[in-house]
């Protein structure tokens, strides 16, 4: 058995090969110190259940089903989607029985104590604790291994073309399970849909996803699932690295307060949603704004609000100020402002939580947390689209065999993880589930590739 991708997909993969007595061989591109892909910057795993030690509450089938077409637009290949939901109902447990030590129900402002499972440690502990049960069982794993094509025999796996140390060599095996990724991390495929936009974006996963074996299955005759243009892309700080910034990148302020473009215009209700369910919309509304920035704003009665940023905010003590430290125009910011500040008055009563905030005569309107930002100092974090991966993959049947444009399937490569997840979603995200759709289908084709 050889495995592309040495992330959470591809190592559910290989457990699974392994423990149905196929010889793994996991080849990832990285180094022993970046191993694990995208996996390594996640931290918890969204599953349905009913009772469950890991959360405060059930979460049904029909209700992860449901939140799922909601972010989605109603974008869900309902068939692919109620698989996955159906699986990830044991794997907090599968996870356990490997290693993976999980925490309390979660509490705060994640709002995710009934619906996602936290582990110690995250994503990097994560992969740590796979790789030595892989080590432990006998796998074979060769690191800063680039695969770089696939050669067929019949129309079926023959061997897997690598290069390593400036040499190129051939990785025979029965079957191919392929789970390196995306694209995000091409920019130069991702101009060739988003123009001149992508030099403004932020990768903030593995540089390592640049689509080799997404374009070579393609080459070879594989269909395609999910939008060309679709990634899961959220907002993160514009003054994050390029590459490999991960989950400390994010910026949770937006609820709180408000978004502004570099016009100083507001262009989206930033409290549409509680942000799980609406955190991972804003890389795309950023990439469309000019500049492909943006700045969320909020006073200092907010400031303990949200997850503390990586970087510190800007501050000043008035929003003419902090307008001139952002290279905004203070007159516009002002105006924006105290057109949000007037809208945002409680009319009536007093409200149960700042969740029933909300805005009154102003466009866009603010649904929820809406409170005026009155009281100095004023801060303002910097914004661009951060992407985490692209949607655009391989097109899967329900034992993860990679599917062919012309019909028919191969019955010898499989995909799982990220380079699938076009599969279940073709838009939109729920904050926990690409780690429930890498291990469902990871623990799918690693074992029936070496079943078969």
């Amino acid at each position: 058995m050889v495995i592309v991708g040495g992330g959470n997909a591809g190592l559910c993969a290989a457990i699974a090969a392994i423990e149905s007595g196929s010889e793994v061989t996991l080849v990832e591109s990285a180094s022993r110190f970046y191993r694990g892909g995208n996996s390594k910057y996640t931290r918890d795993i969204r599953y349905a259940h009913a009772k469950s030690k890991y959360a405060s509450g059930t979460y049904s089938r029909a209700e992860l089903l449901s939140d799922l077409e909601s972010v989605s637009g109603g974008k869900v290949n309902r068939k692919m989607a109620e698989l996955v939901i159906a699986r990830s109902e044991e794997i907090p447990e599968w996870m356990e029985a490997h290693g993976i030590i999980f925490k309390n129900e979660i509490r705060g402002t994640l709002n995710l104590s009934r619906t996602n499972a936290f582990f110690l440690g995250g994503g990097k502990a994560l992969v740590n604790t796979y790789y030595d049960y892989l080590s432990r069982k006998g796998a074979r794993v060769l690191y800063g291994t680039q695969a770089i094509g696939i050669s067929l025999k019949d129309g079926e796996f023959a061997a897997l073309k690598v290069a390593r140390s400036g040499k190129r060599t051939l990785i025979e095996g029965d079957a191919l399970v392929v789970a390196s990724g995306g694209f995000e991390a091409n920019l130069a495929w991702l101009k060739k849909y988003w123009g001149s936009k992508t030099k403004n974006f932020i990768i903030r996963g593995s540089r390592e996803n640049t689509g080799i074996m997404l374009r070579e299955l393609i080459r070879l005759g594989a269909a395609t699932a999910g939008e060309k243009t679709g990634m899961h892309a959220i907002a993160v700080d514009s003054r994050s690295p390029q590459f490999d910034g991960g989950i400390v990148t994010r910026i949770d302020s937006i609820p709180i307060g408000v978004v502004v473009n570099r016009n100083s215009k507001r262009f989206y209700d930033e409290g549409e949603d509680i942000w799980p369910k609406r955190y991972a919309i804003w890389g795309h509304l950023i990439a469309h704004q000019p500049g492909q920035i943006a700045y969320s704003i909020f006073d200092s009665t907010m400031t303990g609000s949200f997850l503390p940023p990586i970087y510190p905010p800007y501050s000043a003590d008035t929003i003419r100020g902090l307008a001139g430290k952002l290279g905004l125009d203070a007159d516009a910011l002002s105006l924006t402002i105290e057109a949000y500040n007037k809208a945002a008055i409680p009319l009536t009563g007093k409200p149960k939580s700042d969740f029933d905030l909300h805005t009154k005569g102003i466009l866009p309107a603010k649904s929820h947390w809406a409170r005026p930002i009155s009281k100095s100092p004023f801060y303002a974090i910097p914004l661009k689209p951060g992407i985490t991966f692209t949607y655009m993959g391989v097109k899967i049947d329900r034992e993860c065999h990679v599917l062919k444009a012309n019909g028919g399937r191969f019955d010898s490569i499989f995909a799982a993880g990220e380079i699938a997840s076009g599969n279940i979603l073709e838009s939109g995200y729920l904050a926990g589930f690409g780690l429930t759709i890498g291990t469902a289908t990871g623990r799918i084709a690693g074992k029936v590739s070496s079943n078969g």
